[in-house]
């Protein structure tokens, strides 16, 4: 049971890492004597770097030692009353409980070989008890370090995010919640984690040796030159530091790249040589170190500081082989690579040829025709040779993951073909499930699709909903889910740095409309990446009579661009703002007149003057709704108000000091219609209600987009500014939990 600030009430302030060490240690003195639980934490509190348990501590002190430390412990806790705390020992309730099976049955399956992949994590993660986790916290530990070894940082924070809500003091949970934000591109947050565990004394090598990363992240973000040496400095420093407290290689040989990029070439092959000679006698004199990824790594970064390539070379093709599967880590090591390789002005496939990352797919394609179409496009017969061409197409790719729809006919085969191969099924539907089945699963006599669709999303990775509704006509339902299934699939191969090929199983002809087929190849095109096409033209022509092969095949009426009834009220895809201001509540009335010349001024001056102006905007009172025609013009607006309003100090104008901005933003297909009450035109739908919920859960301050808007981003290949992903958030009213980016600007941007 984790020790947690429940147990403290407070009017007044304390030193938090005085009190966290506190609450670290009172649990383990509960249980062996709790009427002594106060003065004993409190002693082993005034005991900086010791270890174990607060019963072990105490014991080893002869009696005179205990009594000043007793003294010192009651003076302190005096001094803690007298700032309004009340300190409560922590209720055993939950000892009394039954102990449950269920912990040591999910770490038995984290211990195994079969638990290493990810549809296995994601299955022990999604048939978690909360209540019984709650109580381990290595399980989450050890669940967040695998996913986050598989390349899978967005889930492995969401893991550790939720053993952090139990254990808030947990170093190692920290540590991994650093390195999964690091790694998701929250660079800013990861380094503010670990910089918090260095001030309150951590100097391990692990939170070092992150924490120096962070810093030469921030060195390849920066805008200035001056800016690049800062955090270059930083960034060595920290590593220096962690080998000469450690001795680790792992730190060493990031200490020594860091020195060569600063042009430190002396000291960089000073510490590698080190380094080298360290790793050389553990690989030769322990049995295991052959079989260590990390030694392994660690040997071929520093034959690269030398520039011995054909050394390097060797070693990364070990490394690549013991690291296979775990793309997180096969992806730091090439990315270190090509740092030094860049540095030496050597070419980045002299290693990259050892790494042999998976390509993402994402993938559309044509439904099995349905018993009453009149000509024939993809008919029944044809199901097996196009399985098979789709299974060939993604063995020659290297897939290793896929991203689809799940209508019968081609998605389904495809994500059959993924699964079968080894690989990661993520499924978006365009709609609810039980319509989406209806529309596009249920319908054909043969084939057993709603059975083989069940299976598919009991194997997936993911399946996501695009929307809970179906739009009017389903057009714009379906083109808004090839755009989030193009920039998820995008996200994720720009997370692995690996290739992104774009699949169709088409018949060649461009009558489906927006949402079809021929739409998703339009856009990837447009986005200019190579298409791989399978043709149903070709494949009817090698299975069916030759005299019937080319009747089969017919263009149909184009749909319409955009789906529109009689009134007037048309589907679209926009970009959403929300926005409030904070401290509002508490303005007084005469500065109500203040507020709205100078606050909500600054904000229409802007509105009226952006190259990027709103297609609507609407107010009431403080707070803002603007809408634009596409999420590039809607992030760009975004940082421009965060500016303009979000880095004032509105004392300086005789406003509050904590009035302050939140901006949300969404993506997503809404009506658009002229207001029958105020004769403008107005943007409504579900996807605008969704937005509206992320305002109020975003920090002052800040500028949060949903997972929706991330991914249209990524698909339309917005190079302005970056959506780091930074975890699961509450929405408001109880409405759930969604995935949370931060907008910030691009270098360059």
């Amino acid at each position: 049971m984790p020790a947690t600030n429940q147990h403290i009430t407070s009017s007044g302030l304390l030193n938090q890492q005085w009190l966290q060490r506190i609450l670290e240690l009172a649990e383990q003195l509960v249980r062996s004597a709790p009427q002594l639980w106060v003065a004993e934490s409190a002693i082993v509190s005034l005991m900086p770097n010791t270890e174990g348990s607060a019963s072990e501590l105490y014991d080893v002190l002869d009696e005179e030692e205990r009594a000043r430390a007793v003294a010192r412990a009651v003076d302190a806790l005096r001094a803690v009353v007298a700032l309004g705390y009340t300190l409560e020992p922590q209720s055993n309730d939950q000892e009394e409980e039954p102990e449950t099976e269920e912990p040591n049955i999910v770490l038995e399956q984290l211990a195994q070989s079969s638990a290493g992949n990810l549809g296995s994590l994601l299955a022990l993660w999604r048939a978690r008890k909360t209540e019984q986790w709650a109580r381990y916290p290595n399980i989450y530990r050890i669940l967040g370090k695998r996913i986050l070894d598989l390349g899978e940082p967005i889930l492995a924070y969401d893991v550790l995010n939720e053993g952090l809500e139990y254990w808030p003091t947990d170093v190692r949970m920290r540590q991994l919640n650093a390195l999964a934000l690091s790694r998701s591109g929250a660079t800013d947050k990861a380094n503010a984690i670990l910089f918090q565990l260095y001030q309150e004394g951590h100097t391990d090598e692990e939170t070092l040796g992150m924490l120096a990363r962070t810093h030469k992240d921030l060195w390849q973000q920066a805008r200035t030159p001056e800016e690049e040496q800062r955090q270059m400095q930083q960034s060595f420093e920290y590593y220096f530091q962690a080998y000469q407290l450690n001795r680790g290689y792992y730190t060493g040989i990031n200490a020594a790249t860091v020195a060569l990029l600063a042009n430190n070439s002396s000291h960089a092959h000073t510490i590698a040589q080190e380094v080298y000679q360290m790793c050389m006698e553990e690989y030769q004199s322990s049995p295991d170190a052959a079989n260590n990824y990390w030694l392994t790594a660690t040997l071929a970064e520093a034959a690269l500081i030398h520039g011995d390539i054909e050394e390097a070379g060797q070693w990364y093709n070990r490394a690549a082989t013991l690291g296979r599967g775990k793309y997180g880590n096969l992806n730091s090591t090439r990315r270190n690579a090509w740092l030094i390789l860049d540095h030496l002005q050597l070419d980045r496939h002299t290693i990259d040829q050892y790494f042999q990352f998976p390509t993402v797919v994402v993938f559309a394609g044509h439904m099995i025709d349905r018993p009453d179409r009149p000509i024939p496009r993809f008919p029944p017969e044809l199901e097996g040779p196009v399985k098979q061409a789709i299974r060939e197409l993604l063995v020659d790719l290297n897939c290793g993951i896929g991203y689809s729809s799940l209508a019968c006919g081609s998605d389904i085969l495809f994500q059959e073909a993924v699964l079968e191969i080894g690989g990661e099924a993520h499924v978006v539907l365009p709609y609810n499930r039980k319509n989406f089945i209806e529309d596009s699963v249920g319908y054909p006599a043969e084939g057993k699709w709603e059975e083989r669709f069940d299976q598919i999303c009991r194997e997936a990775t993911e399946v996501q909903t695009a929307s809970l509704q179906k739009m009017m006509g389903g057009s714009m339902s379906f083109e808004y889910t090839n755009l989030l299934l193009h920039g998820l699939a995008t996200i994720r191969s720009e997370q692995l740095q690996t290739r992104l090929a774009p699949v169709a199983v088409w018949d060649g002809k461009h009558g489906d409309g927006v949402g079809g087929t021929a739409s998703s190849i339009e856009h990837w095109r447009a986005c200019g990446r190579h298409v791989e096409i399978i043709d149903l033209h070709t494949i009817i022509r090698q299975v069916m009579e030759p005299h019937n092969a080319l009747s089969v095949i017919s263009e149909q009426p184009a749909r319409p661009a955009y789906d529109e009834d009689d009134d007037g009220l048309r589907a679209e895809m926009i970009g959403m703002l929300f926005a409030d201001a904070v401290s509002f509540s508490k303005l007084t009335e005469e500065e109500l007149p203040l507020f709205i010349r100078t606050f909500l001024g600054e904000i229409g001056d802007l509105v009226h003057n952006s190259e990027h102006k709103p297609i609507m905007r609407n107010t009431w009172g403080d707070g803002l709704y603007l809408v634009f025609p596409d999420v590039r013009s809607t992030g760009l607006f975004a940082l421009q108000l965060y500016e303009r309003i979000c880095t004032v100090d509105w004392s300086t104008r005789n406003l509050p000091p904590t009035l302050n901005l939140r901006i949300a933003l969404h993506a997503g297909p809404v009506y658009s219609c002229i207001d029958p009450v105020t004769g403008n035109p107005n943007y409504i739908g579900s996807q605008v209600s969704h937005a509206a919920r992320i305002e109020p859960v975003t920090p002052p301050g800040q500028v949060y987009a949903s997972q929706a808007f991330a991914a249209l981003a990524a698909a339309q290949r917005v190079t302005e500014f970056t959506c780091d992903y930074v975890g699961q958030t509450p929405l408001a009213k109880e409405h759930g939990t969604f995935p949370t980016y931060l907008v910030r600007q691009n270098v360059g941007g």
